[in-house]
């Protein structure tokens, strides 16, 4: 596939079929992983792979009611948790130097999409859940502290095909010289 038809083609799936996702695919996906750029190049990023059945349960029960992604943390075959390592990223010598804080957020987006445009090359599926109980997630996978739960990608086959929402078109976003 050529990157565009992937960027174009990623889409949020929520229902996966029981077929195990091979190593391979998996190493692959981490590999993208590894390569995302970061600040100072500082990697600020751990995975965990869980395919328990029992600890995906428990992850599943940090979501709030109504999560359209419930589902997809006990169908997927494999959830891939994305942690962040606090006070890393956009700091230097100890100190924050943006205007933003800790950065770690921003480099975390940056391995999470390329963790889901891998996996959609791959002939797989990803949906990002960010909206759970991210200390009680972190207290499941035994995070130590100085580290954050960010994101779950349940990933998998998709068990079916999911359209393209609407899109701005370009002229909508951008500027010239001045917003």
């Amino acid at each position: 596939m050529e990157l565009m038809e992937i960027i174009r083609g990623r889409r949020s799936i929520r229902r996966f079929q029981t077929k195990e996702v091979p190593q391979e695919a998996i190493d692959q996906i981490l590999e993208a992983i590894r390569w995302a750029p970061s600040w100072t190049n500082c990697q600020c990023w751990e995975v965990i792979l869980v395919r328990d059945p029992d600890i995906k349960k428990a992850l599943q029960e940090t979501l709030p009611k109504g999560n359209p992604a419930a589902k997809a943390m006990i169908e997927a075959p494999v959830l891939l948790v994305i942690c962040g390592k606090l006070k890393s990223s956009g700091y230097y010598k100890g100190e924050e130097s943006t205007k933003f804080g800790d950065w770690y957020m921003y480099d975390l987006g940056l391995a999470t999409q390329n963790a889901c445009l891998m996996a959609h090359a791959l002939g797989l599926g990803t949906v990002i859940v960010g909206l759970l109980d991210h200390d009680r997630a972190a207290h499941i996978l035994g995070v130590p502290e100085g580290y954050e739960v960010v994101t779950i990608l349940p990933l998998g086959y998709p068990a079916q095909e999911a359209k393209a929402p609407k899109r701005r078109e370009i002229s909508e976003f951008t500027h010239e010289e001045r917003f």
